[in-house]
């Protein structure tokens, strides 16, 4: 699966505010990692996303694009996208106090 790693972290693409989740909706792990959105967020050309992703998957919904962000995280980290509302969050698996019963 191809990712962008800067400085021994990878680039996720999650969308934090509520509507439309991003990873949440759609569930394809590669589109978590794409390493051409992270660049195009970056450079602030989020019309080439959309057109990305209506020729790379057509007909498939892709909402929260204009809240879509990047989150850096340690290569190699377990973690999971949370969702409430379509408000996405990472949760770190080592962060994660479990009960016991």
């Amino acid at each position: 699966m191809n990712k962008l790693v800067r400085d021994g972290k990878v680039a996720v693409l999650v969308s934090p505010e509520y509507g439309a989740g991003w990873y949440s909706w759609h569930l394809n792990e590669e589109l978590l990692y794409d390493p051409s959105i992270v660049q195009w967020l970056e450079s602030e050309e989020p019309d080439k996303i959309e057109h990305y992703l209506a020729l790379k998957y057509p007909g498939e919904y892709f909402g929260s694009l204009e809240d879509l962000t990047v989150e850096w995280i340690d290569q190699g980290t377990e973690f999971r996208i949370t969702e409430y509302d379509g408000a996405e969050s990472i949760e770190l698996k080592d962060k994660i106090k479990w009960l016991i019963a």
